[in-house]
């Protein structure tokens, strides 16, 4: 779980082009949107892609992302539970 938390992180700064940003300065249990990593709705659209195209997870609705994306470990343990083998 730690290793796909710090791969999570990764991916998170690269998609989101968050400049100057390492996997170190996020928070596993940190809010991703608003007081935390301070996301936005865009962020949320990127976010959905990358979960389909890395680990073929498919977010149709938005109250699912909404609780998928609380933190970057809620949305590792939701990765591990729902990727395609």
């Amino acid at each position: 779980m730690e290793e796909l938390i710090q791969t999570l992180k990764q991916q998170i700064i690269e998609v989101l082009n968050l400049e100057g940003m390492k996997p170190e300065d996020i928070d596993n249990d940190a809010p991703l949107f608003n007081e935390g990593l301070g996301l936005d709705s865009i962020d949320a659209l990127e976010l959905i892609v990358l979960m389909e195209k890395k680990y073929g997870i498919k977010l149709q609705d938005p109250k699912a992302a909404k609780d998928v994306f609380q933190s970057v470990r809620v949305m590792a343990e939701y990765i591990e539970q729902h990727r395609s083998k």
